[in-house]
């Protein structure tokens, strides 16, 4: 039997009517202007029932702007997105009541207690007031946050809060868990801790998650991923597909003379390297084979090496051209050039 709010049409992983899993986010085409600036630009992806389904890519990739849309936060500028076989343009109201939504920065508010931010998102939801009380005791549970339920959120760590407010997105039993960026800012064991919490989320609650990240190794936990750069998804499988499909190993070298070290490896070795994270980076097949040869024919001096089997770094950097990390570094300037547009009227 469908559950409420479930479109009479079930889609399969294409987006295309059929027998397959059910799709319980569907994107077609999908842009987001703000002026003359394209932050989304005409993405399709299908998300289904029970899949931990990442978005991957650098701040200012088009991430949150699509995680807005998709919440009914932001109105796309062109293009359909349904949840849960709701549109969110036209049924923002029967979407949101769908839907959990964990926000980047916190919201909640700490001079109240955990139990009160807690009873307040019940009401706000309209869940029976005869079902507040246990299933906050089990949300609670679930996030190791029953003991402190009485304490001001003042009182919380960072990663408390954070676990308070997947507590809260879950409250009032969504179908799909949007989480933009959860981790952002947390020290790396209490990262590690709120993904424990994650992945028991999917052995305890019939939900669908969609989050949003720029940390590789947290993207590791989806079971397919998109990624996204300058508003585009230019890939999208499973992680380890994904590596699959690099074939490569990255290698990595500090020289004497970098510029003169990329000239000779691509008149000698045929090899296209470039500069990143402050090494000369490449790839190459059977990579720790390599390196003797590496040493012995390369003129230029080489002061360190190292040798990495394919990472979803790897898959970024063969499907954009650069790092994630390069990425971030450069996301800064091009938000300041869009910003300098938009003041000016748009103009280049």
């Amino acid at each position: 039997m469908a559950r409420a709010g479930t479109s009479a049409a079930v889609l399969d992983g294409t987006g295309l009517d059929g027998g397959g899993p059910e799709t319980v986010i569907a994107v077609s085409s999908l842009v987001k202007r703000y002026g003359d600036v394209a932050a989304v630009r005409g993405i399709d992806f299908t998300v289904s029932r029970g899949e931990t389904f990442g978005f991957l890519g650098p701040n200012g990739a088009g991430k949150s702007t699509t995680i807005k849309i998709l919440c009914t936060l932001a109105t796309a500028t062109a293009g359909t997105a349904l949840v849960n076989g709701l549109d969110t343009a036209s049924q923002r109201d029967a979407v949101r009541r769908n839907i959990g939504l964990v926000f980047q920065d916190t919201t909640l508010d700490t001079y109240l207690t955990g139990e009160q931010n807690l009873r307040f998102h019940a009401e706000l939801y309209g869940v029976p007031k005869a079902a507040v009380a246990p299933r906050m005791r089990q949300v609670l549970e679930m996030v190791g946050l029953w003991d402190r339920k009485d304490s001001l959120v003042s009182t919380y760590s960072g990663g408390m809060q954070r676990r308070l407010e997947i507590a809260r997105g879950l409250l009032h039993a969504p179908h799909v868990l949007f989480l933009d960026e959860p981790t952002v800012g947390l020290d790396p064991q209490t990262r590690s801790s709120i993904w424990a919490y994650i992945n028991g989320l999917k052995q305890r609650e019939d939900i669908t998650i969609f989050l949003t990240t720029h940390y590789m190794d947290e993207a590791e936990h989806c079971d397919r991923i998109a990624i996204i750069d300058h508003g585009k998804i230019v890939a999208i499988d499973t992680p380890e597909a994904l590596k699959a499909s690099v074939g490569k190993d990255r290698v990595q070298i500090h020289t004497a003379d970098d510029r003169a070290a990329i000239a000779e490896l691509a008149a000698v070795f045929g090899i296209d390297a470039a500069v990143h994270e402050g090494a000369v980076t490449f790839a190459v097949a059977a990579g720790e084979q390599f390196v003797p040869r590496l040493f012995g024919e390369l003129s230029i001096p080489i002061r360190s090496v190292s040798v990495s089997r394919p990472s979803l770094d790897d898959v970024f950097m063969s499907y954009t051209g650069t790092t994630i990390r390069d990425a971030e570094g450069g996301a800064g300037n091009e938000f300041m050039r869009n910003m300098h547009r938009l003041r000016s009227g748009g103009r280049r």
